[in-house]
């Protein structure tokens, strides 16, 4: 069975930067095999997104564990 792990990441849209430095911290993460599946506006980073990422695990893998 397919199985996945997820990672939760807060950007606050603070400075001219952010979006910028939101960018790179994506690619860095889809480098390694995360794939953004959502973003949303979020007042838990100061106005800023909250991304939501997936990627697969070796099947049967204990991910934090859960098993």
């Amino acid at each position: 069975m397919k199985t996945y792990e997820y990672e939760i990441l807060s950007f606050p849209m603070d400075r001219k930067s952010s979006l910028i430095e939101m960018q790179a911290a994506l690619n860095a993460k889809g480098q390694i095999g995360w794939e953004m599946v959502s973003i949303s506006s979020s007042e838990f980073a100061n106005i800023g997104h909250t991304a939501f990422l997936k990627r697969g695990t070796s099947e049967g893998a204990d991910v934090g564990g859960t098993r």
